[in-house]
């Protein structure tokens, strides 16, 4: 066991670095008012000029326009004005169809669904075993009444990449907004709104070392979005409500704080991590790209056990991943991504994801290989159908 908790569940949230946390503490204690125009008080134009300056740090890392990007709660508020935004905008004047791929986060998905209750048509899109959106069929799937496509830029379970630049390019050749969930990619992967024709970008702090409950959307200058949100006229009037200063500074300490250096590092302990998995424990698959992929992310299916078994004696020996097996889910359904992507049950609920982030050591991508490698050898021997492999 080793000598303090291990946590290797970073895409789901990072522990907030330390720098992060004193750029955000004097707008909680010393400069906690609203942010107020310039017709306003000292502390209101102070609180402003601190929002406005985290907007264009934020803005200038996606090579955007600081009136390109608004704040919000998180990549899933993002998505969902991005998609009902648009949906809202011009559903009654081009058309009322939507394209998302089939292995999208919640908020996408979810987003899309809701549409669907609403009368829009929804087409989901397939990948190929690897998690890779097939361009032609993009293509193909474009309708004249089409009006807005979503693809993740990398997915949040099994890590691949999509070519957004190639899919932007057939959206803008159709004449469809094209709108991206860069969730776990900014800004370790680099986006330039200026080269990539993408006209919305959901982004968030939590998986960055930055706090929880912030997030943005960059639109691109002259996208239509309508308010979904309503409230005061906060954020180009594009998001009511009181803005969180605090955050959107942690935001931007946070993005400043990420290095190539740092993403190589990463990088590196990915590559140990499945590299020793695939090498050590028999009867491992990956899943997602083994190139095509985030640099923190490993996803791997032990066969012949559960997920939650395996994450459970984890757990007792201090490391923490997560599973995409149904009894670790709320709606008691394995992973959609592992389903979307050609595999069955097994490989469903016996995928895990481990996930590193900046506090991670090479001692620890160690260690895990080793624990993970008797609690495997363990559950197989006491499973039915591994009970022979193990033997």
């Amino acid at each position: 066991m080793p000598d303090k908790p291990v946590y290797l569940d970073n895409a789901a949230a990072t522990r907030v670095d330390d720098r992060v946390v004193d750029a955000m503490m004097p707008y909680f204690l010393e400069k906690y008012a609203v942010a107020t125009s310039e017709f306003a008080y000292s502390q209101g134009i102070e609180a402003r000029e601190a929002l406005d300056g985290a907007r264009a740090a934020l803005g200038a890392k996606l090579n955007a326009k600081p009136e390109e990007f608004i704040f919000t709660s998180g990549s899933a508020e993002s998505s969902n004005i991005a998609i009902k935004g648009v949906a809202l905008a011009l559903g009654e004047k081009k058309g009322r169809h939507i394209i998302v791929s089939k292995i999208e986060d919640f908020p996408v998905l979810h987003s899309a669904r809701a549409l669907e209750r609403q009368g829009f048509r929804v087409t989901y899109l397939e990948t190929d075993g690897e998690g890779v959106v097939n361009p032609d069929k993009l293509r193909e799937a474009i309708a004249p009444d089409t009006i807005l496509v979503s693809i993740q830029h990398a997915n949040q379970e099994i890590g691949t990449v999509q070519d957004i630049a190639q899919i932007g390019r057939i959206c803008h050749e159709k004449d469809v907004l094209f709108h991206t969930d860069a969730t776990h990619t900014f800004p370790r992967i680099e986006i330039d709104t200026r080269k990539v024709p993408v006209d919305l970008i959901s982004i968030a702090a939590h998986t960055i070392h930055g706090p929880k409950g912030i997030g943005g959307l960059y639109f691109r200058q002259g996208t239509r979005i309508a308010k979904w949100m309503d409230g005061g006229f906060q954020e180009f009037d594009l998001r009511g409500g009181l803005e969180n200063i605090p955050g959107a500074i942690g935001f931007a300490k946070a993005v400043e704080l990420i290095t190539p250096e740092e993403t190589r590092r990463i990088q590196e302990l990915r590559d140990r991590l499945i590299d020793r998995i695939l090498a050590e424990i028999p009867d491992t698959t990956l899943n997602g790209h083994r190139t095509q992929r985030v640099p923190q992310n490993a996803n791997i299916s032990f066969h012949y056990v559960e997920g939650e078994s395996v994450t459970l004696h984890l757990d007792m020996r201090g490391f923490a991943v997560s599973t995409g097996s149904a009894c670790f889910s709320r709606s008691l359904e394995g992973s959609h991504v592992i389903y979307g992507i050609g595999g069955d049950h097994e490989r469903a609920h016996g995928s895990m994801r481990m996930t590193l982030g900046r506090y991670n050591t090479i001692e620890e991508v160690d260690a895990i290989v080793a624990a993970l490698a008797e609690v495997v050898k363990e559950l197989r021997l006491i499973s039915p159908l591994g009970r022979d492999k193990e033997k």
